[in-house]
């Protein structure tokens, strides 16, 4: 069982991390890095971390890119 909180209105778990978290990481690594480095930087999760990354893209608030076999997530320009 764990031990994370529920949102009371919607029982959703709450977030541990928020956007701000990402976007601060990105902008602390140079304004471009790869998934793992910015998992890194904020403590979580490599998976964790791409999902929140891919919502933020999806949100036009970075963008990603494919390199090789990894997203190289950058600010938006």
């Amino acid at each position: 069982m764990t031990d994370r909180d529920r949102e009371e209105d919607t029982g959703q778990f709450t977030t541990e991390y928020t956007d701000e978290d990402f976007i601060q990481a990105l902008e602390d690594l140079d304004g471009s890095a790869s998934t793992s480095e910015i998992a890194n930087m904020i403590s979580c999760d490599r998976r964790t971390a791409y999902l929140r990354l891919k919502q933020l893209k999806e949100d036009d608030q970075i963008v990603g890119r494919k390199v090789g076999n990894s997203i190289l997530w950058d600010m938006e320009s």
